[in-house]
């Protein structure tokens, strides 16, 4: 079964300043393991569930999307983005409007950050920046496994 986890938290556990936008506002080390033997891609979806506030949510906000992830790729270190995604990854856009990482930043209260990580069955077309719905929709029928990673953040006064 396919699993994601990172070297500097916890699943449930808090998300390190560093990889807030209270901090360096870099992305955090990501590894997994465990994908199906078919799996052509990868899919990475890092969104809020909780905006703009965990007692009344009102939107999903999404802070980072990576699509085409060469199967033979298990992790990302942190602040990929400095260092080089790997050769065939595409990016998508954020709840900015922008493709690189954006770290937590919540206004109210202390949210949960999901690292949604997708096995695909085949290598997905340029879909030119796709959003996450449309990336979502491009995905259907070619999700082999799915696994997640659950970090949280509060941003301190």
């Amino acid at each position: 079964m396919l699993t994601i986890s990172s070297p500097a938290f916890e699943h449930n556990g808090s998300i390190p300043r560093k990889y807030t936008s209270q901090g360096e506002n870099i992305s955090p080390p990501l590894e997994w393991s465990d994908a199906p033997a078919a799996t052509k891609s990868f899919v990475l979806i890092v969104d809020d569930p909780d905006a703009p506030d965990p007692r009344a949510p009102q939107v999903t906000w999404v802070h980072w999307v990576l699509y085409d992830i060469p199967a033979a790729i298990h992790s990302l270190s942190a602040d990929v983005a400095r260092h080089g995604l790997a050769a065939g990854t595409r990016a998508g856009i954020n709840g900015w409007k922008r493709t690189p990482y954006g770290g937590p930043a919540p206004p109210v209260g202390r949210h949960r950050y999901f690292h949604r990580l997708y096995a695909l069955d085949v290598v997905l077309p340029d879909l030119e920046y796709p959003a996450k719905a449309r990336l979502l929709n491009a995905m259907k029928g070619h999700v082999l496994s799915e696994s997640h990673l659950i970090g949280t953040y509060q941003m301190s006064r």
